[in-house]
């Protein structure tokens, strides 16, 4: 079964940086490979991502472990430094970037580098629908459940990062609205596909899922989580969602013991990011608006989750 954070552990509230291909071409703006400049201010700009995080976790009470999910591209001074701090969770990714299906980032080298940092969790990013097609979703399960028996042999906890985009047929059962989607098939999909998965041999630690418009929602996703008596938990992603959206699902899932937190990366650095990019404010004030960003998401979920009696 898996591995994960006890009950009596902290929350963990992971700040999500390992974006890659998204982050070339959507941030920076790029058309082609990065230079060798380019990499490294995406690189810097990392970095400073991470000492904004440092500042936040100072904040945080006893009851939440901060944490930072990043890349081995673009992060890799950042995993150097995260893996010598104690109180602070290092995850990284083992998937390729800017793929529909899973693909390794290091192709069969993916081990060695998968173990080289000190990490917490390894992370791979999944999508996945009971209506994909049979043949790949299976391919797909078998490589995954190599990995989860690799990361409880190597004693890395995995973490699933799962999205469930819908198929044709999933929008055209909600007239194409995909707010209705989210909120009406996706978490039945979602119990679904961590089923499968489970029957595959996927064992995570932790299943990062989309944000549920519903406590009983929520409550359904970490009962599948849980299934058969498995010792796994959730956590909520981000999905680059506007802030009070994002606030409501941080409240539905934190009303649920089994979600434990969270892994939130665009909505906490990007405006921040654009903003230096565009040189309307400067490295220290970028600095800050992502520290106080990860705060809020951190504090409005603390509070809900006490809210909750939880």
């Amino acid at each position: 079964m898996a591995q994960t954070l006890s009950m009596a552990e902290p929350l963990l509230l992971i700040l999500a940086m390992d974006h890659r291909d998204s982050l070339e071409r959507e941030l920076y703006r790029l058309t082609a490979p990065p230079t060798a400049a380019q990499a490294a201010r995406i690189a810097a700009d990392k970095l400073l991502v991470y000492r904004a995080l440092v500042d936040a976790a100072a904040q945080l009470p006893d009851t939440a472990r901060p944490g930072v999910l990043v890349d081995e591209e673009y992060g890799a001074s950042v995993a150097e430094l995260a893996q010598h701090v104690a109180t602070l969770d290092l995850a990284m990714p083992i998937e390729a970037s800017g793929h529909p299906w899973f693909r390794f980032a290091f192709g069969d080298s993916w081990r060695s580098h998968a173990e080289f940092f000190a990490t917490d969790h390894s992370k791979v990013l999944i999508r996945d629908n009971p209506g994909f097609d049979a043949s790949d979703r299976n391919d797909q399960m078998t490589t995954l459940a190599t990995i989860s028996r690799w990361a409880r042999e190597a004693g890395r906890p995995l973490i699933v990062e799962l999205l469930v985009p819908p198929t044709d047929a999933d929008l055209a059962s909600v007239a194409n609205d995909a707010a209705r989607y989210d909120a009406e098939v996706r978490p039945r999909l979602t119990v679904e596909v961590i089923h499968a998965m489970q029957d595959a041999g996927v064992e995570p630690a932790l299943w990062k899922v989309e944000g549920l418009e519903t406590t009983a929602d929520a409550r359904s996703v970490a009962a599948a989580a849980r299934r058969g008596g498995r010792d796994a938990r959730c956590i909520v992603l981000g999905r680059h969602a506007p802030a009070d959206r994002l606030d409501h699902w941080l409240q539905a899932a934190a009303a649920v013991r089994d979600f434990v937190g969270f892994a939130i990366g665009r909505s906490i650095w990007w405006d921040a990011l654009s903003e230096l990019l565009a040189g309307s404010i400067d490295e220290a004030a970028a600095q800050k608006r992502v520290a106080a960003a990860y705060l809020s998401f951190a504090n409005d979920f603390l509070a809900a989750r006490a809210a909750a009696g939880e």
